[in-house]
This record gives C-alpha cells, structure tokens and sequence, in this order.
C-alpha cells in the first residue's frame, strides 16, 4: 500500500480497489456458478454491516492517516479487538472466558509496544489520533453485526455485496475530491502493487476475513487480526529496510503468544499416547 500511496491520493485508491475488487470477485462467483441475488432479509443487515465494516472504516481511517503519520494510524487501528470483544459481551452475550482474556490482554500488550515509542502523537495530533479510534470501533462494531445477524446468502456473496455497497460513498468521494488523479497514469511498480492488493489484499482477504468470522466468535478472530501489524512491521523491515528491535521482536512474541492460547485446543499437548496391545 505505501508504494500505491506514494502516487496515488487515498480515495483514488479506494476508488480502484473497490471498482476491480467487485468485478473480480462478481466473476469468481459467476464461474463457480453461485447466484449473486440478495436475498429480502439480508438486504437491511447487508446495508448495516457494509456501512459499519467498509464506509465508516475506510473513510475515517483515510481522514486519520491524512492528519498523522500512516504507520502511528495503522497501530492505533488495531485497539480493535478490545472494541470488539467489549462489544461481543453485551450484544451478542459471549462468554469472556479466561483464556480469552489473557489473550486478550497479551495481544493488546504486543500492540501497545509497539505504539509506546509514538504515544506522543495524541499530543501533536490529536485529531488523527481520535478519527483512527473512531474509525477501530466502528470495525470492531462491524464484526460484531457480521455475527449477530443470521445470514442465508453464502460468504463469498455477502463478502462481495459487502465491499461494492461499502465502497459506493467512496466511490463518491474520489469524484468529488480527486478527479484529476483518477485518470492520472501510473507506474509499472505501482501497477503491480494494485494488483496485489485488489486480488490478495480485496479478493481473497475479504472472502476469508468474512469466513474466519462465520466460524469463530468475534473475540477470537478480532485476535487473530492482531498478526497484521506484527507481519507488515517483519515486512517493512525486509522491503523498505526499516529498523526491527527488542520492541518489536517483543511486540511478536506477545502477539504469537496471544494467538496460541485462542487457537491450540485445551489439553492438546497433555494427551497421553495410546498404549500398545
């Protein structure tokens, strides 16, 4: 994304992933001969969700990295899961259970390392800092509506209307403010970053996100999303060449430590091996 964004403003770029994103992913259903009708009692639930998880997120998110530094936003992004498991208890009355907690608490650890050098940009940009707060809860939100709805359209159906209906106000928003960037050429490298992001980034992370969130309960993927600010830390550090230290390397093991507790199956390394006849 920061090669995209070095040529591309914000909403120009929403608007490309959005519009290639929802022909992609209309003709990956259309091959594997999925109808993409939504049905009468998903439409309402459908207009939530997608306000809630793409529209809110996406554009406060845009408005917060515009007013302060894009890797302090991004790590700020990420309180989410706290949001969401809150807000998992009291709508959907999911038990918090102690091993979720520790997790929790673990995952929420590893983040708060890595924003504690940065914690000065709530005094020199309290604006961002706020918007991108705003801007996790409604993500936390939105996975929490994901799960309190009963949806009768498959996944990658409601991921595709999710991310085309969510997308419409950006759409909007990259015509009303950044006409001029919209037919602007670009380079071959930016070109090839598009790529990834539409098909890796879009296609295939959103049907999955949406999965993970059909299957586990919204704490638990909410921790599982905490991997993502560790990876493109790693990331950064092999493609850009910027610096990882003890803080960061502390930072993954908190995380990774998180994620074990949620994900490994209780007494799975306690299971005595079967005796021999």
């Amino acid at each position: 994304m920061k090669v995209i964004l070095n040529e591309v403003p914000p909403w120009t770029f929403r608007l490309y992933c959005m519009i290639f994103s929802g022909i992609g992913f209309s003709l990956l259903i259309k091959s594997r001969g999925i109808s993409l009708k939504i049905p009468r009692e998903d439409f309402k639930p459908l207009l939530i969700s997608s306000f809630l998880n793409i529209t809110l997120w996406y554009i406060l998110s845009a408005f917060a990295i515009a007013n302060m530094n894009a890797s302090r936003a991004s790590i700020i992004a990420y309180t989410m899961p706290v949001w969401s498991a809150l807000l998992s208890v009291f709508i959907l009355k999911e038990r918090m259970t102690k091993g979720r907690f520790i997790s929790l608490f673990l995952g929420m650890s590893g983040i708060a390392i890595l924003i504690g050098p940065d914690i000065v940009v709530f005094k020199t940009a309290p604006l961002g800092a706020i918007t991108m707060l705003f801007a996790a809860f409604f993500w936390g939100t939105g996975i929490v509506a994901i799960k309190y709805y009963k949806w009768t359209m498959p996944t990658i159906v409601l991921s595709c209307w999710s991310l085309i209906i969510g997308g419409i106000p950006l759409t909007m928003g990259a015509i009303i403010f950044e006409t001029d960037a919209i037919f602007a050429p670009i380079s071959f490298q930016c070109l090839l970053g598009l790529i990834y992001v539409v098909i890796l980034g879009n296609i295939v992370a959103f049907w999955a996100w949406y999965k993970i969130m059909a299957i586990f309960p919204p704490t638990v993927a909410s921790i599982g999303i905490l991997m993502v600010p560790i990876i493109g830390v790693f990331s950064s550090s092999l493609m850009l060449e910027e610096p990882v230290g003890l803080l960061e390397i502390t930072a993954l093991i908190l995380v990774v430590s998180s994620l074990s507790i949620v994900t490994i199956p209780p007494g799975l390394f306690n299971k005595k091996p079967a005796q021999e006849k």
